[in-house]
């Protein structure tokens, strides 16, 4: 489990029932490093401003993330984190590596306004 204070899926079986259960729902897959944590805290700090957005963490090597690793939009990720942003069910955007509060913001106004 990650060391954050995002809430945790730490089964394949809590993935599907978060991403099936709400309508918006972004999923940061990671480590607890450098190019993660900036993420984990634009997500912690966004969480209260987007109520109808749900925000969990998911840890990258754990065997349950493969479920993530290998979803056709992250064929071609080279870094950490893959973030993912489902709606209604559907990974409508996946980004990897680092990204900007503004990158964030502006994915999460696009899908989920």
């Amino acid at each position: 489990m990650l060391s954050t204070n995002l809430k945790h899926l730490t089964s394949v079986e809590d993935f599907n029932q978060v991403v099936e259960n709400n309508e918006n729902v972004m999923i940061c897959c990671g480590r607890m490093g450098p190019m993660c944590l900036p993420v984990y805290d634009v997500m912690e700090n966004l969480e209260e401003k987007y109520d109808h957005v749900t925000f969990y963490d998911m840890a990258f090597d754990a065997p349950y993330a493969n479920v993530l690793r290998s979803h056709p939009k992250a064929a071609k990720f080279m870094g950490l984190p893959f973030t993912f942003y489902f709606k209604n069910g559907e990974a409508v955007e996946a980004t990897s590596s680092i990204q900007s509060k503004k990158q964030i913001k502006d994915i999460l106004d696009v899908q989920f306004s």
